[in-house]
């Protein structure tokens, strides 16, 4: 039975896309998880991919075309299938259904909502979003709010992004506590002229909406937990009678964890008391003497009695993340669906730490091992481009473009910026994007379009002492570099024993695309470049 795929809505303020490129065309073969488009939303460039499988039998919007959300895209069915019916009919509807749309708008923006109001709902900040948790409210309930204020830190499958308000007014109720986890689409905030009683609004919309957030909570795998009473919204933000200024998640941590919040001083705004504030509290404890048993003799025979531990078990839960729940899913998807294998090799690195030296005494210039890697990597694919392919059920994509992902530790786990077109790249210039993109990594200022799209991945753990490890294939790539650290120790040259410096690199590969010797020639190759440097630079 034929499926139509509908604009999606990509971000929250989307109301329209464009058809950027279709990676398919009228008559493929379509697999779930391929990726059908590329559209263009008022914030970036997104991949677009199928949640059913099927033959492509027609296209709604052309390449370069712009058309409204939930408009019609594209159809998948059976090959041979006639759709002509179903486009005359999706065809008919979408005046009448627009009209009802506008009118159900107009009838809920207008005649429910007092003039000026306006309900804020949890926005789709990544294409495969279902819901959000507020990571922190960076506003308070009687907060002044202009346009391009930040009211929030919002914590999605991919990444933490910041939310900022596209309406100026007072915030005046807050929908979702810190900490809590919301479908898209629920109530958020709401704002407007102060003092407005918005208790109806909040009423109205939470039963309208019920049946839905039901539904959405049935198809997530993971618990949704909504908290939107006004008294908790008074309880956070109140900060008369002496009362301590914390939220709902920092006073559920402490409580867990024994913690007295008089002790903790708070980093939010006012004085306020955060997650990390409790997470990152280390008590003053006072040095306590412990008596340990000691060996009495009797007669000849030394007794000794025995030790009674008198610890105290202590556990605590940990709410998983979005970002640490989608890395779980992923990376098991990963190692249990693509047979891997690992290759070792080792590299001598006195030329390339030379090198380096040599070209960081130019004027503002600065290189790093690292950089040498990415820019060997993206060399070594360009010359073998098996390793830089994907693994589909009917075909093998080999890329002939090199967009190499670089790993990035951040607190709430791993994100993997990617380096568009790298092999066009010079050193410097891969030093500064990875620098860059690093950097808005760990401040949650990078967006989801620079996390999509590689094509191989490199993760180092060298600047940690880690000698040689392997990591998992990030799919749809099929292979993965791990890094090691640069060692000095005794090595064998030219039949004499001397003092070298060596670093281990481990390839991790999915052996449906990559054969064991493939593999090892493109190690030979990114060995070469490493060995001699100065082959980089021509």
């Amino acid at each position: 039975m034929a499926i139509v795929i509908k604009m999606p809505r990509l971000s929250d303020t989307m109301t329209e896309g464009t058809v950027a490129s279709w990676l398919k065309k009228v008559g493929d073969k379509i697999n779930e998880g391929d990726i059908l488009a590329e559209i263009e939303t008022d914030k970036a460039t997104m991949e677009f991919e199928s949640f059913d499988a099927g033959t492509l039998l027609h296209i709604g919007v052309n390449e370069g075309d712009t058309a409204v959300v939930d408009s019609l895209l594209a159809i998948i069915g059976e090959e041979g299938e006639d759709i002509s019916g179903l486009i005359k009919s999706v065809a008919e509807v979408k005046t009448e259904t627009a009209e009802t749309q506008k009118e159900e708008e107009k009838s809920e923006t207008n005649s429910e909502l007092p003039e000026g109001v306006i309900v804020v709902t949890m926005p789709r900040l990544s294409d495969t979003m279902t819901e959000g948790t507020v990571a922190t409210w960076l506003k308070k309930v009687g907060d002044k709010i202009s346009e391009g204020d930040i009211l929030a830190e919002i914590e999605t499958d991919k990444a933490t992004m910041e939310f900022e308000s596209f309406n100026a007014g007072t915030l005046l109720y807050i929908g979702v506590e810190e900490g809590g986890t919301a479908p898209v689409d629920t109530i958020l905030a709401i704002l407007g002229p102060e003092g407005t009683d918005v208790s109806g609004i909040v009423a109205s919309y939470k039963s309208g909406s019920s049946n839905k957030a039901e539904e959405t909570k049935k198809e997530s795998s993971a618990p949704v937990a909504v908290q939107t009473t006004t008294d908790n919204v008074a309880q956070v933000t109140s900060n008369s009678n002496g009362r301590i200024l914390a939220s709902p998640l920092a006073k559920k941590i402490a409580q867990e964890k024994g913690i007295n919040l008089d002790n903790v001083k708070g980093s939010g705004e006012n004085g306020r008391i955060v997650k990390s504030d409790v997470e990152n509290f280390t008590p003053v404890v006072a040095a306590v003497q412990t008596q340990t048993p000691v060996a009495q003799a009797t007669s000849s025979v030394a007794a000794v009695k025995p030790f009674v531990p008198a610890g105290e078990v202590y556990q605590e839960e940990i709410k998983n993340s979005q970002m640490r729940k989608v890395i779980a899913k992923r990376l098991a998807e990963s190692k249990f669906t693509a047979p891997h294998y690992y290759l070792t090799i080792e590299l001598d690195m006195d030329n390339a730490i030379a090198s380096r030296a040599t070209i960081n005494n130019l004027p503002d210039t600065k290189v790093s091992f690292n950089d040498m890697v990415v820019k060997a990597s993206a060399m070594a694919l360009k010359k073998h481009p098996q390793v830089n392919s994907q693994w589909k059920d009917e075909v093998m994509i080999l890329n002939h473009h090199v967009n190499i992902g670089v790993a990035v530790a951040v607190e709430d786990g791993l994100v993997v910026p990617v380096l568009k077109f790298t092999d066009q790249m010079s050193l410097t210039q891969i030093g500064a994007s990875v620098r860059d993109m690093a950097g808005r990594s760990k401040a949650k200022k990078i967006q989801p379009a620079e996390m999509e799209g590689s094509t191989f991945t490199i993760s180092n753990l060298g600047m940690f002492g880690i000698q040689t490890f392997t990591s998992i294939i990030n799919q749809p790539n099929s292979a993965i570099l791990s890094v090691g650290a640069i060692v000095e120790k005794p090595v064998v040259k030219n039949g004499q024993i001397v003092v070298g410096n060596t670093m281990i690199v481990t390839l991790a590969c999915d052996h449906r695309t990559v054969d064991g010797a493939t593999g090892a020639q493109f190690l030979q190759t990114f060995k070469s470049f490493m060995e001699n440097p100065v082959t980089m630079l021509a």
